[in-house]
């Protein structure tokens, strides 16, 4: 049972003050595990959103997320049709320096 104050015993907030918390922006690709990655992330503490590839810049700004997790899907990068992210996305990562993770993208 959870405590009154948003714990739920084993030490990790149920997303209590999420504003104080890191955030992780998860960017979908159209992978199957997009939603087990935000549980993951979740359960170990860490506030994050599940958006689309088709995310707008601002979006992303608006998040403030201190990371980013690429969830990947079905196509390859070399692929005309696949979707990639918008060059300002990319901008703004290199702008603040934040850490980038992409799983599975192509396979």
């Amino acid at each position: 049972m959870a405590a009154a104050n948003g714990s739920n015993g084993g030490g990790v907030g149920q997303m209590a003050g999420w504003q104080d918390q890191q955030r992780v922006l998860i960017i979908d690709f159209g992978s199957q595990v997009s939603h087990l990655i935000c549980r993951r992330v979740r359960e170990a503490g860490v506030y994050c959103e599940l958006r689309s590839c088709l995310v707008k810049p601002q979006e992303v700004r608006d998040f403030k997320p201190d990371g980013i997790i690429l969830s990947g899907g079905p196509h390859s990068v070399y692929d005309v049709d696949a979707p990639h992210l918008d060059k300002e996305i990319w901008g703004y990562l290199k702008e603040r320096s934040l850490p980038c993770l992409g799983i599975c993208y192509g396979l």
